[in-house]
């Protein structure tokens, strides 16, 4: 390839002008952020040969805190890695999340982890990528996709240095400013940034009771701004830019404490800079997940502001509901359809999250029109049908996806329930379905490959039975054996003879 190039969709008279290329790997990601790692992670569970590509020669350095919302705890645990990533967080409770309204979180979230932890960006980072390595992953650093070119049979990778990689799936987890993106020629249509915030870690020069006092005092008003304190004299600090600007170029100290004066009227002493950036209120949603062999996840198919901390999440989230469809699409079992279900079970959460956090931002401006509204929110948020429904939504313990007409549970998370063998949680570790029979009458039988099966009669349940996806959503509810063996097929492929 002379210049980077992407041929979008497959086309079967590109592979008849050559000899067909041996497939190096099964699927290429582009990207080892906490997406990219998490689904190579995902994909070997299955045996599916992964080759993650990194642009950045070392991993991120600097201390930025991110967060893991319920939801996502919840996957860490259905795959035995939550006690592992647990010790090296913080946790605290779940409220207070919404747009930063400073409200209790709800009693009895129907959840056995009903936090947010806090934990450094490099850690979380650190800790997937290691656990997809465990699992059989590689990992090469210094190596980014420059063009790339499918047909009928898979995919031609060309890096920057000029190597060619043949993968049978290329997956681009490479972040808001995706290469894979633009050269799929996908579009990301959305709103470009109104507002940015400056975001750091650096030591102050004045009593933390000074600076206590003034940012109660702001934050009346303005609620992007606060200085918190790590411990050892360094703080957290976040305060508005003065305007928009090329987000490749990193803030400066002196940028912060003009911007501290401005707000504050005082610089409060910063000093010895950790990490300093910014972030904007862009949103943008992918058109397609998926065009032919190529697919998008995590920030490359949506960018938003990360108010309510949901950014990490989503993108995980992308990784477990893609990697077993994807996995089946290789090993030759996933029915016709399976594959596209990713992008309409996943593009519409996406949806969502861009449109609460574009509402947080709205109530975050200083402006009396919004400030007027998150008064009236904040008191709407004292009903606990109100506090309770934003939580849920925001830690994404409230999706439901659409798998046609049936009970509530029906396309919903089961939560960790307390069986006869253990946790439900515990049973899901390596990534297989499984079928929780109530009655003892009902069978895999020709799925047990994919599928385990788990008898017990006395599972806190008000159905009969349940069929678990590997991503811990219900698939099917009954107690019919010839229902069940066609939800087994339309998720699970054709069974074995």
């Amino acid at each position: 390839m002379d210049s980077p190039q992407f041929t979008a969709e497959p086309s079967s008279a590109s592979g008849t002008d050559r000899p067909p290329l041996r497939f190096d790997f099964d699927v290429i990601i582009a990207g080892c952020g906490p997406t990219g790692a998490m689904l190579a992670a995902e994909l070997r569970l299955h045996d599916v040969r992964v080759l993650v590509l990194e642009k950045d020669t070392e991993p991120v350095s600097f201390v930025r805190i991110v967060g893991l919302h319920m939801r996502s705890l919840e996957l860490m645990a259905m795959r035995g890695l939550l006690d592992r990533i647990r010790r090296h967080g913080r946790q605290r409770p779940a409220g207070g999340l919404f747009a930063a309204i400073n409200k209790p979180a709800p009693q009895g979230l129907d959840s056995p982890h009903p936090f947010f932890l806090g934990i450094p960006q490099p850690v979380i980072v650190g800790l997937l990528e290691e656990h997809a390595a465990q699992q059989g992953a590689q990992v090469r650093r210094g190596c980014a996709v420059a063009g790339c070119e499918q047909d009928d049979e898979g995919v031609t990778i060309e890096l920057a240095d000029g190597e060619r990689l043949r993968s049978r799936y290329l997956v681009g987890c490479d972040g808001g400013r995706s290469t894979v993106r633009k050269l799929l020629g996908v579009g990301f249509p959305g709103e470009p940034s109104r507002t940015e915030t400056l975001m750091g870690e650096m030591e102050v020069g004045v009593p933390q009771e000074e600076i206590a006092a003034k940012v109660n005092q702001v934050r009346e008003t303005l609620h992007r701004f606060w200085l918190r304190p790590f411990g050892g004299g360094v703080y957290s600090v976040v305060v508005p830019a003065a305007g928009v600007t090329d987000r490749a170029e990193p803030p400066t100290l002196e940028d912060f404490r003009r911007q501290l004066r401005a707000v504050a009227g005082s610089d409060f002493g910063v000093h010895s800079p950790r990490w300093l950036s910014r972030f904007g209120d862009a949103t943008r949603l992918a058109e397609r997940y998926r065009v032919g062999r190529v697919l998008l996840a995590g920030d490359a198919a949506h960018i938003h502001p990360p108010t309510g901390g949901q950014g990490l999440n989503l993108g995980v989230q992308d990784a477990f509901n893609l990697g077993w469809k994807l996995a089946a699409q290789i090993r030759g079992r996933a029915p016709e359809t399976l594959l596209d279900t990713y992008q309409t079970e996943r593009q519409p959460v996406a949806k969502d999250v861009l449109a609460n956090t574009r509402a947080q931002m709205e109530l975050l401006s200083p402006e009396p029109g919004p400030q007027a509204v998150r008064k009236l929110i904040t008191e709407l948020m004292d009903f606990d049908v109100v506090n309770r429904h934003l939580v849920e939504k925001i830690t994404a313990i409230d999706i439901r996806y659409d798998f046609g007409d049936g009970p509530d549970l029906l396309g919903r998370r089961l939560p960790d329930l307390d069986l006869k063998h253990g946790r439900l949680y515990d049973l899901l570790h390596r990534g297989r379905g499984l079928l929780l029979d109530r009655t003892e009458r009902l069978t895999v039988g020709g799925w047990a490959d994919r599928v385990d099966y788990l008898a017990d009669p006395a599972a806190a349940l008000d159905v009969p039975c349940v069929l678990l996806r590997p991503d811990g959503h219900v698939a099917w509810i009954g107690d019919d054996q010839r229902d069940l063996d066609n939800h087994l097929s339309r998720w699970f492929g054709r069974p074995v003879d």
